[in-house]
């Protein structure tokens, strides 16, 4: 099933102007750090999950040896024209079979997509058929315990274009275990102003859904915090604590 959503198909070109490859570097060390750290053997091999675009390849392919997967055909053609050299594969995470193992898994960016606990088992049983036993699965997540309400607003240009993202994230008390992120792109071209919004309801799960997921599909759990990535884009007060789920799959 492609993506809908506007942000991955038709303003998919706005992530050159809003999310340089620059921007990623702290936060992608900081994974393959624990990719490294976690991993019984070095691993030399990763499959990325939710690649989008590829700008945290720009970092994991000098360490390993990337495939990416996407939904998003508009971030997966940005993808393969900024990494070649990467084999991209336009694939659902909840359903691909790749007849392949490799020494990690990395879902770094888009696991929030998994708006419910089957859509999130069935994401994470995907990793676990990819991995090698004793392979290291890593998730960047929210967790319902810490999540809250905050605002973000994303700015970028080049010498025609302007491009103004704000989002709003909000828990829905009527939608358990999910957040909605509201989207508002201001978009001004030689100056000529063209607004386009849409939402997205994402999954917010708590620490005990994320136990036990992990556990049936057969992973090893460990978590750290992940703070601070985002604060620079944060309006007011606030905070976007993240949490890194680790896993390392149990030998059968």
């Amino acid at each position: 099933m492609a993506s809908t959503w506007i942000a991955y198909t038709e303003l998919a070109w706005t992530e050159d102007l809003l999310a340089v490859p620059a921007s990623y570097e702290d936060e992608v060390k900081v994974y393959v750090d624990l990719i490294n750290r976690t991993a019984s053997h070095p691993p030399r091999t990763l499959l990325h999950l939710g690649c989008g675009a590829g700008g945290c390849d720009h970092i994991f392919k000098r360490y390993f040896e990337v495939t990416g997967a996407d939904i998003s055909r508009g971030m997966l053609d940005k993808a393969r024209v900024a990494h070649p050299d990467i084999e991209y594969l336009e694939e659902d995470m909840r359903t691909l079979r790749l007849n392949r193992q490799f020494d990690s898994v990395a879902i770094p960016d888009s696991i929030d997509y998994m708006a419910s606990e089957d859509d999130l088992r069935r994401a994470v049983q995907t990793a676990a058929v990819h991995l090698r036993p004793e392979g290291v699965l890593l998730v960047v997540a929210k967790m319902a315990e810490t999540f809250q309400n905050n605002n973000f607003a994303y700015t970028g240009e080049n010498e025609d274009v302007h491009v103004t993202l704000l989002e709003n994230n909000y828990i829905n008390p009527f939608r358990p275990n999910t957040y909605e992120a509201a989207l508002v792109y201001l978009i001004r071209n030689r100056g000529e102003l063209s607004v386009y919004t849409e939402c997205q309801v994402l999954g917010l799960f708590p620490q005990a859904v994320w136990e036990a997921v992990f556990k049936e599909v057969g992973f090893e759990m460990d978590t750290t915090t992940l703070d601070g990535v985002y604060d620079n884009y944060l309006l007011g007060e606030g905070a976007y604590p993240m949490t890194v789920f680790m896993g390392k799959k149990v030998r059968q």
